[in-house]
């Protein structure tokens, strides 16, 4: 409700959807009479594609206007959720556009708080060689408008694994109501690795020996949050001390150490990748982070695996600076089956050194409410009737646009293991039961429908687990390409990339009736049989009544 391009805004909360075009200049202000602070925060932005913060961002200011101090600034290029906090009670933010016929699309929602309060008082810091951690109230709902950081530190030399073991939180598209955020290092400001919502069970590995986790929380609908555990995997020892190469779903990170660099021969100041503008930020390190098909990053599919590959060089202006052993680095990132590693080696050939990782894609699946496949099924078990149609989206949670989501395999099962009891609605892309559907690709989505089956009649519950594999869109030689593929045929289709989800559980509404015809029944019953106390009221008023009767009869008697 409010206007397209900027407002005044008043309320202690709002959420905002922006849709801007080119060349927009719109100004939102945040101002309220209350001794709180503001909290913005930006759970998803869409700018024009390889837009520079120079021409297109979106800056904040501490304050009523633009004249205040500048408190950040979001850009195309920005490897995080920015969430930014005020000093005070009033904030301002400024989205600018270039010029390119694109739309641009934000959403960003606010809300005062006040620091220090016991609202306040979640997340906090971990450390040792493992430990638990949940969200707060877990497994009760977890509050509204919580904003809870968790600093993890293990042992030196090693690295992080974080396992979530249940996960639910609100479900969106692009998880911009309610998410958890994991970063690779001690801040927030230490590379995404990864934004996560729904019902899922996610893992992240970091890089290092330390890691940070955020969840954040509007005011729309909350579930039971998350539990989550984690532990410290030794690193088999860093080919170069303090150099890591690290590669997502969303981006690559890159962080070289100056000794390393110098032995190289290689000055720190005028160092670039593939697009010369993509520069790195310097501090006690050389880091480069970026989103994986940005900075003119080159994809290959190899039939196996897919892979992302940018060169570190000199800059021309920095070329003659320092005595080069090497021309450049070449940063590789493979993408491989649920792995993600840190630097898996580095080679020298010539004058190049090549540093390579694998990496893994973020993928989730959700049941939605019809074929438009726009309202996701927000509750947990999901009851249905039987022959009741159901529709599941596969998203690939991914900033490189040209890659394509194929469901090859389904299956169904009562256990959320997947024993050896299954029943296959695709297998190898073929429709094994006659019930499902499948829609063409779509963006990063793959989707289909089916009928709730008789699977169903025989157990309580049924979970559906699906094999997803992902290919370059630009590939027609691909394994999405193909489609179903005969036995005869399996063995010379390699697939590229591929991995599982599991959703559920699914159950009739028949049980869910019968369950609560059965606990109505019993508060009838109890309802129809009087209580001791009540049977010995009823029995002592009965006994007065009669008892007041005969005196009166008495009475009558005496005097005739």
């Amino acid at each position: 409700g409010v206007p397209r391009c900027g407002a005044s805004l008043h309320k202690p909360n709002k959420a905002l959807k922006i849709e801007l075009n080119a060349n927009a200049n719109c100004i939102w202000q945040i101002q309220r009479n209350a001794n709180q602070t503001i909290r913005l925060v930006f759970s998803h932005f869409k700018f024009a594609p390889s837009s520079s913060c120079e021409t297109e961002s979106i800056k904040v200011f501490d304050g009523p206007s633009t004249d205040s101090p500048l408190l950040g600034q979001v850009c195309d290029d920005t490897d995080a959720v920015p969430v930014l906090e005020s000093s005070s009670d009033s904030l301002t933010f400024l989205v600018t556009t270039n010029s390119v016929a694109f739309t641009r699309n934000f959403f960003v929602y606010y809300y005062y708080f006040s620091p220090g309060s016991r609202t306040e008082n979640c997340g906090g810091e971990l450390t040792g060689p493992n430990g638990t951690f949940s969200s707060p109230n877990y497994p009760a709902p977890y509050p509204a408008f919580r904003y809870c950081v968790w600093h993890i530190r293990a042992p030196k030399n090693s690295k992080i694994n974080l396992q979530f073991q249940d996960f639910f939180l609100e479900l969106d598209r692009n998880c911009q109501l309610d998410f958890t955020a994991v970063y690779d290092g001690p801040t927030t400001n230490s590379g995404l690795l990864g934004k996560v919502c729904g019902r899922a069970q996610p893992t992240f590995e970091s890089s290092s020996n330390v890691m940070t986790v955020v969840l954040s929380t509007d005011d729309t609908n909350s579930y039971r949050g998350f539990s989550a555990q984690y532990s410290s995997v030794p690193l088999p020892g860093p080919v170069e001390p303090n150099t890591t190469f690290t590669c997502s779903s969303d981006s690559m990170r890159i962080v070289l150490s100056k000794s390393y660099l110098a032995s190289l021969g290689f000055s720190e100041a005028h160092l670039q990748l593939n697009d010369p503008s993509c520069r790195p930020l310097i501090t006690d390190s050389v880091i480069f982070s970026f989103p994986l098909a940005s900075c003119g990053t080159i994809k290959k599919d190899e039939g196996h695996s897919i892979t992302y590959t940018n060169t570190i060089s000199l800059a021309p202006a920095g070329s003659g600076i320092t005595r080069q052993k090497y021309t450049e680095i070449v940063a590789e990132c493979r993408m491989k089956n649920n792995e993600t590693l840190e630097v898996i080696y580095i080679t020298k050939t010539n004058d190049i050194q090549r540093m390579t990782a694998r990496g893994r894609y973020n993928v989730s699946m959700a049941f939605y409410e019809s074929d438009l496949f726009s309202k996701p099924i927000q509750y947990s078990p999901y009851y249905v009737d039987l022959n009741q149609t159901l529709f599941a989206e596969v998203t690939l949670h991914s900033t490189d646009p040209n890659l394509q989501v194929f469901i090859d395999t389904c299956a169904a099962s009562p256990q959320p293991e997947f024993g050896s009891l299954t029943y296959d609605l695709i297998r190898s892309g073929c429709k094994k039961d006659d019930t499902v559907v499948t829609y063409p690709a779509f963006e990063n989505h793959g989707r289909f429908k089916f009928r709730a089956f008789r699977f169903l009649q025989s157990f309580p519950s049924v979970y559906l687990q699906c094999d997803i594999v992902i290919c370059d869109s630009n590939n027609t030689n691909s394994r999405c390409a193909r489609g179903c593929i005969s036995r005869q045929k399996r063995d010379i289709s390699p697939y590229t990339w591929k991995t599982n989800t599991v959703v559920g559980p699914i159950r009739l509404k028949r049980d869910l009736r019968a369950a609560e015809y059965s606990e109505s029944l019993t508060e009838a019953e109890a309802e129809k049989t009087p209580n001791l106390q009540q049977y010995n009221f009823y029995t002592l008023a009965f006994v007065v009544l009669i008892s007041n009767i005969l005196i009166v009869v008495a009475v009558i008697l005496k005097h005739h």
